[in-house]
């Protein structure tokens, strides 16, 4: 007997229960799908956005469902969600889905910025710092540092005590994305 318990033990068993079938007809859907991608496709096809369904598209993100998650993230932010705004920036400005657009992303962190988001606003102020994606401003870049600052975000606080040094923030990317090409 306790050689069946050592074997239990060392080569557990799982059963997976069959999932219960979707039907939909005239009536709605019985049993619909209510997670993953495709709960995720319904829900677009339907216009449900609110803040749980828009919060997934960072999921869809990280599962490499870049397209699903462009087009989730754009309908959320299009409808004033400030955190699918800076998300959208974060797709634009690496291209994730689409083509890579710093244009776009730096107006999605300015949308973002101009409804009171300290992410978006750290963001845009640092685009115009760096004149990435929009005309440079590094004097309105710092205000909306400061602003970011002043809200609490602590990496604002950190560029500042850097006395707007970009390399503390962002080491390894402003040579490389951000310096200039000559």
């Amino acid at each position: 007997m306790r050689h069946l318990v050592l074997l239990a033990a060392l080569f557990p068993v799982t059963v997976h229960a069959d999932p219960p079938v979707t039907v939909e007809d005239e009536l709605g859907i019985l049993n619909p799908q209510d997670t993953g991608r495709e709960m995720l496709i319904r829900k677009i096809e339907m216009g449900v956005i609110d803040s749980v369904t828009c919060s997934l598209g960072i999921n869809a993100t990280k599962n490499d469902a870049h397209e699903l998650a462009r087009e989730l993230t754009r309908q959320c932010a299009e409808a004033g969600y400030t955190k699918a705004m800076t998300w959208m920036s974060q797709l634009e400005n690496n291209g994730m889905g689409g083509a890579y657009d710093p244009d776009a992303s730096a107006e999605w962190d300015r949308r973002a910025a101009e409804a009171g988001d300290p992410v978006a606003r750290f963001n845009h102020g640092l685009n115009l710092m760096r004149g990435h994606g929009v005309a440079q401003d590094e004097a309105l870049g710092r205000q909306l540092v400061d602003q970011a600052a002043a809200d609490g975000l602590d990496i604002a606080r950190r560029l500042q005590g850097a006395d707007y040094d970009l390399d503390e923030v962002t080491p390894d990317a402003d040579d490389w994305k951000y310096g200039p090409f000559f």
